[in-house]
């Protein structure tokens, strides 16, 4: 349908463009030449049609449609379309058409393509115009008249054509224009000649009228016709005018013109052929030779039959013959030559004589001669030849004989095979029969070569011969002939059969010889009438005698005839008659000379041979061989029956035929049999038969034919006559085996065991060793004969054994063998072997006796006493495996044992261990492992043990082997052989423990083999793998299920081989997978379906491909495949097998282990949370070992995969590895590290792990959480935590994780605070290395390391600057310090990270309630921040912390009551609003750490968040805590500790500000109780409680009525001093005129602290008590003790002190003196100035040295001096020793006042110093 559319289409598109060219052209009409005839009428647009059709056909350039029509269809359907329309308007169109070719400069193909238009219309039914037809007439004559160029050529063959196709309807018309331009005398065109030839041959009948004339006027151009062309053309032309005439001479009851006959036919074309053959034969141009010739042809069909004419032909005849020595082919001349003869013969009429002579040589040489090159038909021509001499023997026998015998006279052997060949030929012409004198001639001229040794002459005669026989001249060919072909068959059998092999060539000769002369013998046998008795003879004794057995074959057929056809002469003689029941033997005598001694076959057929040969009349008596001898030869001929062309038929027949003659007890047997044989050789071919068959079906028929003669030696004497054709035959030949066979059968029926022997004996001592098929072929004889003569062959073996054990020490045993020495090993071997084949072939009963002893014993007698050469050791396997192939054979065995099995493994196992492991070159290894498996199925059977030492040394053997070489067949063999053989034994072992475990241990001992680095071993051991695979499930299938895991194994095993590089070892391993997935299938009762075997099928179709991206994806789609058939245990011993063999073979098994794995995970990760931490501790220890990136990528990746299911499991296990992190591990936390949203939740989990230390341990509800709350190694965490948050990409921020991550940080870090906080990791770390772990890996620095990353995260540089300027990751370092840098990190995180503070409060809030007190302590360290900043307050979290806090102050931990207690406080700056609402908690906490025995650091810490606190309390808020505030902190106003002093002083100034009116007054009474204490430290050691002390002084100023300054802020020491003593003089003398019992109080009060431990404080008591005193009353001055209050200066020196005063302005020494006095008048020894600013600088020595002794400078130098006595030292004045003992004081009076620097004795100050 598409080309039908395709054409549719194209035509309306044609119908367009015409449409559109008859548009165009009637804008420009069509131009005209002025010669042409007038337009004719409008035709309705027909030409402009015809014409556009005519372009489109002309279109070169045709645009292909999108149908596809190309320009090809478009012009055919132009063509189409004209001619259709000329179907309605035939005239119009040829007129319109007739019109384009009058067109002018129109082209070559357009008017090709008109003139085929008109000759299809022309064809078509329709009248068309006379005047149209007139007109083409016309321009088609002139058309093919005009100058013939390459394209005229074709115009003029086309118009030419087309008149032509106009003669038939209007002949007369194109005729009379033909004839018009055929003038005499006048040499016309060349194509008015070819027209008038395509005239005559299609209107026969109307050109004859016009044939004389055309001939005639033909004539008379012929001298004109100069070129070659035009020579040819008329040949051509009178050749089809004289088959034209032909024609219609047969035809002439059709014709409707007058009658010409042939005569007159033959007269008119006469001139012609002798000017052709007389002028134009004679032409140089090859090609009008070959016209002429051509025209001779149909022209002598017409000439020869008249009688006149005839003998003119024969005048030119020597003109023909010349042409044999140009260059013309010799075909067509001897074609000519032998119609001229053959006509001769049939008219009678012969060749004048005068030309024999010619005709015969020229026609020999062509037979003789030898043919040249350019000859084609050579063949043919001698064909042609061999007729003519035919036609030529017919007319002229006797000369032509006479001219062979002259041929043969010449010794040219080309000559002679020519002139033989043509006699054979001119023998088998039948018609007419050749005249008796004619072939008598024949065989006297074939006589005359008899003696030619030349073997195409021998040829050429026997074949002569033989036509002679065939054409009914049998009686021609008696004698001379016959004897001819037996010497012939003599010459040419015994030329074959003592050939040379470098005569090669005469052998081919030979044999062509040969099969000609049986040719011939075969013709001749076919007639009895041409057969004389001598012949038959001869034919017999060919038989017998003859070495060349390819001539057997026709011999017996034709003695085979002979005899059936005289049995069926009618015309024998009654006698002869008689005695043909008994004597057909007689029709096949033996051959040539045959032996003279009387024969040993039967009288009656001895009688039968010699009546025959007395009635052979030139026969003389010859010895006829006995009836056993012939057909022992037959029997063994018939061995291989389709040698000679299918011997075996014919003897076969030949033997039924004789049957009478050779048995005739036999006779009716073989009637049946023979037929039966004769049937299975028809049926079979030498291609199709089988060997073993047909000689089994041969012995069947000898030992048949035995039978019938039992009672008589009749075997006996056949057996005799076996023997003595043993050396007829060469070794090895199909013959002598089937001869040795034989002789054992007959010899096995033979009753005389005694005679039996002899020959037996006889047989051992003539067989030469040495050959392999002689003594192969013997031990098959004896086996053979056991069958029958156990006994007697024993008896044999062992009487031979004691003749030459005489000589066995030297074994020089050749005495009976002269030709053939015998060696020691040939021997033993093949009595071995005699051996094990007696134990074959003998009776099951018997061999139950004999074969422990003497057999076997015998076998091991001969190996053990030999060299043990490869021969031997062959000898030795194959007499085992026959022994134990016998006794298993046995049906009742029962309970037999065999004595020997042991002794026998031992000997095998010895020799599989000495052959070399790398190379194969003897089959003994193949054969002793036959042997074993032989002997493991005999009793006593091996134990599992004894069985796989045999596999694994059979194993190791043959697996080692190197692979062959391709070119090396017999290696190949033998290495296959190997294979089969250890095939076949692990078969037999494995059947003794056909279990799970057998299979296991079977697969064990291959393990080693298939994950071999080589590829051979691989195959070998996948190969053998398979094998035994298929056998366990053959023979186990659903019995015996696999044990658990071992199905995993298996798989596991073979799964990496699918990728293997060799095919043959991806498609065996495939196969294995396949029998287990089938196994596991059957034995679970699990879903395997057809879609899964055929996708199985698919995936080993591509494993067998090149492609490794194809093997890779096809064992990753059978690992799918066989994943659903696996439950948990098996993946996991499947997972555990795959990564114990990765690193075992190449890279590529690696890859393909990975990807079962990875396949596996993918399928069945969620089915394994139970077996995860198996899967992953096998994937683990694994792992380190792999080298390959990409193989531990996906190892890798299966982690990850199981992670991503089961997170905790996995998490824990990589948790629990040691540390340092081992590379492989890094590994893995790299890959999670890429994946950052698993990376996150990784975290998430690890800093779950952390946390769970620090939260209450919770009960597990599922195994999940059984591994989340295991316990791991904090340490390990953390690095795990540290190489994420390093290794994650770094455009994630982490910023969502980022408040959990430091916080649990944090966390950890404090829990990793003293010592006591050691790593467990030590311990894992200790089962893996000895030593300690680096320094670097510790919990302190691997946390700050990660905290510091986190930070850096952040991209905030100035965050990070702040914390390294600032010392945080320092202070967290040390324990010390540690709480402070949590505080200042806390506090620092809250200033830049907003965003992080509700999140971060959570988590503080969560640790504050922790269980674990490390934790509380930081949290409550980050909470003191916290609470300083709104940020609790926002997040409505204030409560739950104060709540938590209020816990933490309650605490024992010291740190951790100070942290909370300061959070409390903190209160006051980051929710200040809140503090009322909490104020009974705050202050009843606070105070509580004021009470009792407390820390200094929980009191301090107390009294600061009170100070905070009352910030932002009224009076009426502290309530009664007012009082205990007051009283608890004049309390530590004396405290020793500065802290204790400055806090107290701070919070008592807080207090002074709170107080209101309603406590105005009490408070005022508390500034009495402090006013003394607040005075005196007003001078206190410490500045800062100093300065403390001096700002509540002032505060608390007015409450003694007066107004002072609240701060001492901003002022200099000085200005703060001069205000003191202000203020103390103001207030004595205040105090003394209104309340002087206050200021005597005071007094009182100042005088206790005179004993004061701070000499500050001392100091300043009397300054204080000198003020008082100054101011105080008369009336209280009496009240004094003046005496006790001299003396209090002194309390505390020694008694004996002297004081000396040194100074730079006043050098000398002061006396002794009381110090009071010294101090007193001191003032005036003060110095304006020193180098240090000071006012004053004043130094007193005090020391226990005698008063009498000035004291040197360097009384004052202790180990450290204040810068004072530095500049002293540099003064130059004198030192002390510094032996001698001393205690200094110095004493320095600055502007600030006097501060005190003591130390003891040299060397152990305590170096404290006042500021």
């Amino acid at each position: 349908m598409r080309p039908l559319r395709r054409g549719m289409k194209a035509v309306e598109e044609l119908e367009e463009e015409m449409t559109e060219a008859a548009a165009d052209s009637n804008e420009d009409p069509l131009e005209e030449t002025e010669d042409l005839e007038p337009l004719e009428p409008d035709d309705g647009g027909t030409f402009q049609q015809v014409t556009n059709l005519l372009n489109i056909m002309d279109s070169g350039a045709a645009k292909t449609d999108a149908a596809g029509a190309g320009p090809d269809m478009r012009k055919t359907l132009a063509s189409v379309i004209i001619t259709e329309k000329a179907t309605s308007e035939p005239s119009v169109v040829m007129n319109a058409l007739i019109r384009c070719l009058q067109v002018p400069k129109i082209s070559t193909q357009r008017k090709v393509n008109i003139y085929n238009i008109l000759q299809e219309i022309i064809q078509q039914e329709g009248e068309l115009e006379e005047q149209g037809v007139q007109r083409l007439v016309a321009i088609a004559s002139k058309e093919m008249r005009e100058t013939l160029e390459a394209e005229g050529y074709v115009k003029a063959e086309v118009a030419s054509d087309t008149l032509a196709a106009l003669s038939r309807n209007h002949f007369s018309l194109v005729m009379y224009e033909l004839q018009h331009h055929l003038k005499p005398l006048n040499l016309t065109d060349e194509f008015v000649i070819i027209t008038l030839a395509k005239l005559a041959n299609g209107n026969v009948f109307e050109f004859m009228p016009y044939m004389g004339i055309t001939l005639a006027t033909i004539f008379t151009m012929l001298r004109l016709a100069n070129e070659a062309k035009m020579r040819q053309v008329i040949c051509s032309a009178t050749e089809t005018f004289c088959e034209t005439v032909q024609f219609y001479l047969r035809h002439l009851e059709d014709s409707v013109y007058p009658v010409m006959t042939e005569d007159q036919f033959a007269v008119k074309l006469f001139p012609l052929y002798r000017y052709f053959v007389t002028v134009w034969l004679r032409n140089q141009n090859p090609e009008v030779k070959l016209g002429v010739i051509k025209s001779l042809k149909p022209m002598l069909n017409l000439l020869l039959p008249n009688d006149d004419l005839r003998d003119q032909v024969y005048d030119y005849i020597p003109l023909l013959l010349a042409e044999y020595r140009g260059s013309l082919e010799a075909l067509f001349i001897t074609q000519v030559l032998r119609q001229i003869l053959e006509m001769s013969v049939t008219t009678n009429t012969p060749v004048p004589e005068m030309q024999l002579h010619t005709i015969f040589t020229e026609l020999h040489v062509q037979v003789c001669a030898k043919v040249p090159a350019q000859q084609q038909y050579s063949s043919q021509n001698l064909v042609e030849i061999v007729q003519c001499f035919i036609a030529l023997a017919r007319s002229y026998p006797k000369e032509l004989m006479k001219f062979f015998f002259s041929q043969i006279e010449m010794s040219k052997e080309a000559i002679r095979v020519g002139t033989l060949t043509l006699i054979r030929a001119v023998v088998s012409a039948d018609e007419p029969r050749m005249n008796i004198r004619t072939i008598s001639l024949a065989i006297r001229v074939v006589k005359n070569t008899l003696s030619d040794t030349r073997f195409k002459v021998r040829m050429a005669i026997l074949r002569i011969i033989g036509q002679l026989a065939l054409s009914g001249y049998q009686d021609r060919i008696k004698g001379w002939g016959l004897k001819y072909v037996s010497v012939q068959l003599t010459l040419s059998t015994y030329k074959l059969t003592n050939h040379r092999e470098s005569f090669y060539q005469r052998d081919l000769e030979e044999k062509m010889v040969h099969k000609v002369t049986m040719d011939t013998v075969r013709i001749i046998t076919s007639s009895v009438s041409g057969m004389t008795n001598e012949f038959w003879v001869r034919l017999l004794c060919y038989i017998m005698e003859t070495d060349y057995t390819e001539a057997l074959t026709p011999i017996c057929i034709s003695l085979t005839n002979l005899a059936e056809r005289q049995l069926h002469t009618k015309d024998a003689a009654a006698g002869v008659a008689s005695k043909s029941k008994h004597g057909s033997f007689l029709m096949s005598p033996p051959p040539a000379p045959c032996p003279r001694t009387p024969p040993c076959g039967d009288s009656a057929v001895l009688q039968v041979w010699l009546v025959w040969v007395s009635e052979s009349q030139q026969v003389p008596s010859v010895d006829l061989p006995a009836p056993q001898k012939l057909l022992a030869r037959l029997l063994v001929l018939m061995s291989s029956p389709y040698k000679g062309e299918g011997r075996g038929i014919a003897m076969l027949n030949l033997l039924r035929t004789l049957s009478q003659s050779i048995a005739p007890s036999m006779a009716d047997m073989w009637e049946v049999e023979i037929p039966l044989l004769v049937k299975y050789l028809e049926e079979h071919t030498e291609f199709t038969w089988n060997q073993k068959t047909w000689e089994d079906k041969l012995i069947q028929f000898l030992r048949n034919s035995l039978k019938k003669t039992r009672g008589s030696n009749w075997s006996l004497r056949l057996s005799k006559e076996l023997n003595n054709q043993i050396e007829s035959f060469d070794s090895p030949s199909l013959e002598k085996g089937f001869l040795y066979r034989a002789l054992g059968f007959t010899l096995a029926m033979g009753l005389e065991a005694d005679k039996v022997e002899v020959l037996l004996l006889e047989l051992l001592y003539k067989t030469d060793y040495s050959n392999d098929f002689d003594r192969e072929g013997v031990i098959l004889c004896f086996g053979l004969c056991a069958r029958g003569q156990v006994k007697t062959v024993l008896n044999v073996l062992h009487d031979f054994e004691e003749r030459i054990q005489e000589s066995e020490q030297s074994w020089q045993i050749g005495a009976w063998r002269k030709d053939h020495p015998w060696r020691r090993e040939t021997v033993k071997s093949a009595l071995m072997v005699i051996y094990s084949c007696v134990a074959s072939y003998c009776h099951p009963q018997m061999l139950l006796t004999h074969v422990d002893n003497p057999i076997t014993a015998k076998i091991i007698h001969h190996y053990s006493s030999s060299c043990q050469d490869i021969c031997l050791k062959m000898a030795f396997m194959k007499s085992v495996m026959q022994v134990t192939k016998a006794i298993k054979n046995i049906k009742d065995l029962e309970d037999f044992q065999f004595a020997q099995k042991m002794t026998l493994t031992g000997i095998i196992t010895a020799t599989i261990k000495e052959e070399p492991t790398d190379s194969l070159v003897s089959p003994v290894r193949t054969m002793a492992m036959e042997a074993l498996s032989h002997l493991s199925n005999l009793k006593p059977f091996y134990s599992m043990e004894e069985n796989n030492e045999l596999m694994d040394i059979s194993i190791h053997s043959v697996i080692s082997l190197q692979p062959p070489a391709e070119d090396n067949e017999s290696i190949q063999t033998l290495y296959a052989n190997a294979m089969h053989a250890l095939e076949q034994l692990m078969e037999g072992l494995m059947q003794r423990q056909l279990d799970p475990k057998g299979l296991q241990e079977m697969v064990h001992l291959l393990e080693k083999w298939i994950l071999s680095e080589k590829e051979g071993e691989r195959e070998k051991a996948t190969n053998l793998h398979l094998h035994l695979m298929q056998i366990y499930v053959q023979s186990i299938g659903v019995c015996i299920p696999l044990k658990l895991g071992q199905f995993g194994m298996l798989v596991g095993l073979m799964a990496p081989c699918t990728c293997d590089s060799h095919r043959r070892t991806r498609i065996a391993s495939m196969d294995v997978l396949s029998s287990l997935l089938d196994l596991h299938a059957s034995q679970t009762c699990s879903s395997w379906g057809p879609s899964k075997e055929l996708e199985l099928a698919k995936c080993k179709e591509d494993l067998q491909g090149p492609d490794v991206e194809k093997i890779f994806s096809a064992s990753s789609r059978i690992a799918k495949v066989a994943c659903v058939q696996f439950n948990c245990d098996e993946v996991v011993s499947l997972i555990q097998k795959l990564c114990e063999n990765i690193g075992a073979m190449d890279l590529q098994h690696d890859k393909a282990s990975v990807t079962w794995i990875g396949t596996f995970l993918q399928m069945r990760a969620k089915e394994l949370e139970d077996k995860v931490a198996e899967i992953l501790g096998a994937i683990l220890v694994h792992l380190p070992v792999v080298d390959h990136l990409e193989v531990r990528r996906c190892l890798i990746e299966g982690i990850l995969l199981l992670a991503h299911y089961h997170q905790e499991t996995v998490l824990t296990s990589l948790l629990r590895q040691p540390l340092p992190m081992e590379r492989h591990l890094t590994e893995v936390w790299l890959a999670v590290a890429e994946n950052v949203p698993f990376a996150r939740t990784m975290l998430h989990g690890l800093m779950g792990r952390l946390q769970s230390r620090f939260t209450p341990k919770a009960n597990a509800t599922s195994k999940a959480d059984i591994w989340r709350l295991a316990a791991v190694d904090p340490l390990m965490t953390l690095c795990t935590i540290h190489l994420l948050i390093q290794k994650i990409d770094v455009n994630d921020k982490l910023l969502d994780l980022f408040p959990d991550l430091i916080y649990t940080l944090l966390l950890q870090l404090s829990s990793s605070q003293g010592p006591e906080a050691m790593s467990p990791v030590l311990k894992t770390w200790r089962l893996v290395h000895a030593g300690m772990l680096p320094e670097e890996i510790n919990l302190q620095r691997i946390t700050i390391q990660s905290m510091q990353l986190l930070f850096r995260r952040l991209n905030s540089e100035q965050l990070v600057h702040t914390l390294e300027e600032q010392g945080v990751w320092a202070l967290l370092q040390s324990s010390s310090t540690f709480l402070q840098g949590v505080g200042l990190l806390a506090r620092l995180c809250m200033r830049s990270m907003e965003g992080y503070r509700q999140r971060l409060s959570e988590l503080v809030l969560r640790g504050m309630d922790s269980d674990v007190l490390s934790c509380r302590i930081s949290s409550t360290a980050v909470c003191v921040e916290f609470m300083s900043d709104p940020v609790l307050y926002q997040e409505k979290l204030l409560k739950p912390t104060v709540l938590l806090l209020e816990k933490g102050a309650d605490q024992e931990d010291e740190a951790l009551r100070v942290l909370s207690l300061r959070a409390l406080g903190n209160m006051a700056l980051g929710a200040p609003k809140k503090v009322r609402q909490y104020r009974k908690l705050l202050l009843e906490k606070c105070l509580d750490s004021l009470r009792g025995p407390v820390s200094t650091s929980v009191t301090s810490e107390g009294m600061e968040a009170l100070a905070k606190i009352l910030a932002e309390l009224r009076e009426g808020d502290v309530g009664s805590s007012f009082s205990v505030l007051c009283e608890q902190c004049r309390a530590f106003f004396d405290s020793e500790s500065e802290l204790l002093r400055l806090k107290a002083f701070v919070l008592f100034g807080r207090l002074a500000k709170v107080v209101g009116i309603s406590k105005k007054h009490f408070f005022k009474e508390e500034v009495k109780k402090a006013w003394i204490p607040l005075l005196l430290h007003c001078q206190d050691p410490c500045p800062d409680a100093a300065q403390a002390c001096v700002a509540t002084v002032f505060q608390c100023a007015h409450f003694w009525g007066w107004k002072a300054p609240e701060s001492s802020s901003g002022r200099s020491d000085s200005s703060t001093a001069d205000e003191m003593t202000v203020l103390q003089t103001t207030l004595c003398s205040i105090l003394t005129q209104k309340k002087p019992a206050v200021l005597y109080s005071f007094l009182l009060g100042t005088m206790t602290y005179v004993s004061s431990n701070l000499p500050r404080i001392r100091s300043a008591a009397c300054d204080l008590a000198g003020v008082i005193m100054k101011q105080m009353s008369a009336h209280h001055l009496k009240k004094l003790d003046f005496p006790a209050l001299r003396d209090w200066p002194a309390r505390g020196l020694p008694r004996k002190t002297t004081i000396w005063a040194w100074s730079p302005s006043v050098p000398q020494a002061f006396c002794p003196a009381p110090h009071h006095e010294y101090l007193r008048n001191a003032s005036s020894l003060i110095p304006s100035t020193d180098p240090h600013g000071a006012r004053v600088l004043w130094v007193i020595f005090v020391s226990p040295l005698e008063a009498s002794r000035r004291p040197r400078w360097g009384d004052v130098c202790a180990d450290t001096a204040p810068p004072a006595v530095s500049w002293l030292q540099t003064q130059g004045f004198p030192f002390l020793s510094p032996r001698e003992p001393r205690a200094v004081t110095m004493v320095a009076w600055g502007e600030q006042g006097a501060f005190h620097w003591l130390s003891g004795p040299r060397g152990g100050g305590d170096g404290r110093a006042g500021s």
